[in-house]
Formats: C-alpha cells, sequence, structure tokens
C-alpha cells in the first residue's frame, strides 16, 4: 500500500526563516514567479512572514506554511485582494507533486468558510498543465497585469 503523507496548514511563524530563504531562492521555483527578481535574505524572509502575519490579523485568514509529514514542503493559502479571495501555492520542487492534493484540501477548507463564495488563481504564462485546475472546476476569466506582469486569471466557485 502506498503512503499517503499527512498534509498540514500551520502558521509561517513555524518555519524557520533559513527554510524559507533556501526554498524561494530555488531557480525551479522562481521559474514559475515572475514577482521573485532576486535572492532572499533572511530579513526578505523575516520580512515576508511579518507581511503574511498582517492578513492574518486583518481578514483572520491567509497564507500558511505546508506540511508533508510534519516536513515543510512550501507556502500557499488565500489572501484577500479587494473582495476576492486569491490562492496560491509555492512548493519546494521536491514537492511539486502534492499541488493538486493540498489545493484540494484548501479548496475545501473554502468550501467550510462562509466568507468565501470563489476563489481566484493568478497563474503566470509560464504554467502550461492547467487541466487538474479544469477538472477542479475553475474558469479562465481573463489576462491581468500585476506589478507589471501579465497573469492569467482563473475563478473557482466554492458553493
Amino acid at each position: 500500500m502506498t503512503h499517503l503523507p499527512e498534509i498540514k496548514f500551520v502558521r509561517l511563524t513555524g518555519i524557520a526563516l533559513e527554510d524559507i530563504v533556501s526554498h524561494m531562492n530555488d531557480p525551479r521555483v522562481a521559474e514559475h514567479m515572475p514577482l521573485l527578481v532576486s535572492k532572499w535574505t533572511l530579513d526578505d524572509a523575516e520580512q515576508f512572514v511579518a507581511a503574511k502575519e498582517e492578513y492574518w490579523q486583518r481578514d483572520t485568514l491567509g497564507h500558511w506554511a505546508i506540511l508533508s509529514d510534519e516536513a515543510y514542503v512550501g507556502w500557499g493559502g488565500f489572501q484577500k485582494e479587494g473582495e476576492e479571495w486569491d490562492f496560491g501555492l509555492v512548493l519546494k520542487p521536491d514537492n511539486f507533486g502534492l499541488g493538486m492534493r493540498i489545493t484540494r484540501k484548501a479548496i475545501a477548507f473554502a468550501r467550510a468558510d462562509p466568507r468565501i463564495d470563489f476563489v481566484t488563481f493568478l497563474l503566470p504564462p509560464s504554467r502550461k498543465n492547467l487541466g487538474a485546475l479544469a477538472r477542479a472546476g475553475a474558469t479562465f476569466i481573463k489576462e491581468i497585469e500585476y506589478n507589471g506582469e501579465v497573469f492569467r486569471k482563473y475563478l473557482l466557485e466554492t458553493l
């Protein structure tokens, strides 16, 4: 029988900053993050975690650190953008294969939260394999510009 790792969502404050720096400095991560334009330092990671904690304070929801069998595999979650809840997921390259499993768990969370009628996804044009997103029910809305970069916006109803 194949072992399915236990996926847990925890606060980013519980992850060593060095682990986040290492993750974000992996060139395979940068391939799909057009806004990631420089190497991260411990200060960058500290500012990142503090910014994500501010969203938790403001919205009582935000990005989590994601653990697979207690090991840090990435970060992601929901961030309020205007009136929309945007879902983002940034995994360590060795854990890219967990993406849809983690996304399904997060979407189940969203469906149980009465504040979230739908979720948006902003994906860079470098993301080509979108079949799983379509199978989950997400639909393409439009291309948008965000901080000078083009992203494809998708929407998934959660009701």
